[in-house]
């Protein structure tokens, strides 16, 4: 698929501001994206991505964590703040799995570590610009609801009984695709396909964290309604189900 195949109702290409302190690395992945058709811009540091993001608007932004003056988390945190957060992808020399984990959890939409395949970068991007483009293109009021738990899609809201639930984008995302599927075991390859559409072998551990997340907060009330079934995946089901 190719930007135009992804490009707004205007035909625009996708707009995309790459922040890196590092001149080669930033040089090359604008390159390599603007060779793809997108629409780059560049920042150095957090103080001008931020400033960027409010004069570019950009379909994306791909954010290293170990800039000069304000750290990655911080500025994915402010843009998190708006009323439509920019999604983010973040790029990093931190191998950390502790650092990984933080980024997905303050609801990153990807995570690509340095040394990095450009090939396996562009890849990404598109993904994450595929599915920021269905979630617009949704039409209609949608509620979707299992048991006593409710989605809101429209409004961005999670429910179980009288019990208000925050959740990042990729939990509802992942939480989304369970409740499109109630009672059907779902694998691992398959939510990573469905909720972040990868076009290559991605981590099934990344799964298994969601999954984590989910059930802190949905199955804080019982019964319990995420449920592993072993060498298979997950289902959304009632335990006597």
């Amino acid at each position: 698929m190719t930007p135009a195949d992804i490009a707004t109702e205007t035909d625009a290409a996708p707009k995309i501001l790459v922040v890196d302190d590092e001149p080669n690395i930033l040089d090359l992945v604008a390159t390599v994206l603007r060779y793809e058709g997108f629409e780059v811009r560049v920042a150095d540091n957090g103080q001008k991505a931020l400033t960027t993001v409010g004069t570019f608007d950009p379909d994306l932004v791909i954010l290293d964590v170990m800039l000069p003056d304000v750290d990655g988390f911080e500025v994915h945190r402010r843009l998190a703040t708006g009323g439509s957060p920019t999604p983010v992808l973040f790029l990093t020399g931190r191998e950390a799995t502790e650092d990984k984990v933080r980024g997905l959890t303050m609801g990153a939409d990807d995570y690509v570590t340095k040394p990095f395949s450009l090939e396996e970068l562009v890849a990404r991007v598109r993904a994450i610009l595929r599915r920021t483009k269905s979630r617009q293109e949704s039409t209609g009021s949608a509620v979707l609801a299992f048991a006593d738990l409710e989605m809101d899609e429209d409004a961005h809201e999670v429910r179980r009984g009288s019990r208000s639930i925050e959740m990042t984008a990729t939990e509802f995302n992942v939480l989304r695709f369970l409740m499109l599927n109630p009672r059907r075991v779902l694998s691992k390859s398959q939510i990573l396909d469905h909720v972040w559409h990868y076009d290559f072998r991605g981590d099934g551990n990344v799964v298994e964290t969601y999954i984590s997340y989910l059930r802190r907060k949905i199955d804080a009330t019982e019964p319990r309604l995420i449920h592993t079934v072993r060498g298979v995946g997950y289902v959304l089901r009632l335990p006597k189900e």
